[in-house]
């Protein structure tokens, strides 16, 4: 078979050069767009990180494509529905960043918290001067967990180490779950009016886009900071910016903003098929918290340690060796029978 992998680093290429022996392997750093297809249209597997937005225009590029593997848990980035219909199994990495990423929410919040990147800043500049550096304690405080997944549980039980009180929410409540780690279940109306902190948890769908809008900010406890570790569009870019502005937010730490690909690439922004194609709107919102102070954004970095990166090749890897050889692992699209 001829196996694609792209958006890879050279380091990575490691994990799956062993493939080369019994198939054709070709690796491309670039994220898969229509014209990058056109050029391996031949290919019978792909893999791909987030930022390959696998749409109908992309996919309908390949002319045996047989497995999409995102090196991802989401799979908001690439068209199931098409997949479905075409014959196209897709796979995922379920497991990899349960730690890592639970880690990463009391890295931003502890920044927040404890006003490093200012604090840093201002050593660095030689200024040893406390004003306007007065944090805030974690222990006493009440934490929000929006979806308690695999992340979202690890996220509680730090929480709980730290001496907080921990509120949670989720689609499908799990009793046991709670009294294991120590938290309470709520609606969501109520998670936000008594949490000092909200952290997200929840997969990136259409039934979760905008989950935190107008609505929910006005429910929110005045002062409270947010924390989205998750999908950039589970929160209205344009509300955030308001509750920042009148204070229902002291802040946010954000891994993941709504129209991060196009943010991370500001020369396409001139470009008039993004102007067509994505909420410019939003685009512009996610600019505005790059510069806002009591915002601080990271680059959708928190799954990326060595440990995880390796936990993903590896399953990746494992993925297509198991398509190969007509098994079903971590199979999240089955083709239409």
């Amino acid at each position: 078979m001829k196996i694609g992998v792209f958006e890879i680093e050279s380091w990575e290429r490691e994990a799956f050069e062993n493939l080369s022996q019994e198939h054709e392997l070709v690796f491309d750093e670039r994220e898969l767009d229509a014209e990058i297809a056109k050029e391996y249209a031949d290919l019978d597997i792909a893999s791909v990180f987030i930022y390959s937005s696998l749409d109908a225009e992309v996919l309908q590029q390949f002319s045996q494509l047989k497995l999409i593997t995102t090196r991802s848990t989401g799979v908001d980035h690439i068209d199931a529905d098409y997949c479905r219909e075409h014959g196209i199994a897709v796979a995922s990495v379920p497991d990899y960043g349960t730690h890592t990423v639970a880690e990463h929410v009391f890295a931003l919040l502890l920044a927040i918290s404890h006003k490093l990147i200012e604090a840093v800043d201002r050593t660095r500049r030689g200024d040893f001067s406390q004003q306007g550096l007065v944090g805030f304690d974690l222990a006493g405080r009440t934490l929000g967990v929006v979806g308690t997944g695999d992340i979202g549980q690890h996220t509680a039980r730090i929480a709980k180490g730290f001496g907080m009180k921990v509120l949670a929410y989720d689609v499908e409540p799990r009793d046991e779950l709670a009294d294991e780690i120590g938290f309470r279940y709520v609606e969501l109306a109520e998670l936000l009016a008594n949490s000092d902190v909200v952290s997200l948890h929840v997969p990136g769908s259409e039934k979760t886009e905008n989950l935190i809008g107008a609505e929910e900010f006005a429910k929110m406890k005045h002062g409270s900071v947010l924390i989205n570790t998750a999908r950039g569009n589970i929160v209205d870019t344009r509300a955030m910016l308001r509750a920042l502005a009148d204070g229902t937010l002291r802040a946010a730490g954000l891994d993941v903003l709504d129209e991060e690909p196009i943010v991370r690439e500001e020369a396409e922004l001139l470009h008039s098929y993004h102007r067509k194609s994505h909420k410019m709107e939003s685009i512009l919102a996610d600019h505005i918290l790059l510069r806002v102070g009591n915002v601080i954004v990271t680059p959708h970095t928190a799954f990326n340690t060595k440990e995880a990166v390796e936990r993903i090749l590896q399953t990746t890897r494992e993925n297509i060796v198991s398509f190969i050889e007509g098994e079903a692992q971590n199979r999240v699209v089955s083709p239409k029978e």
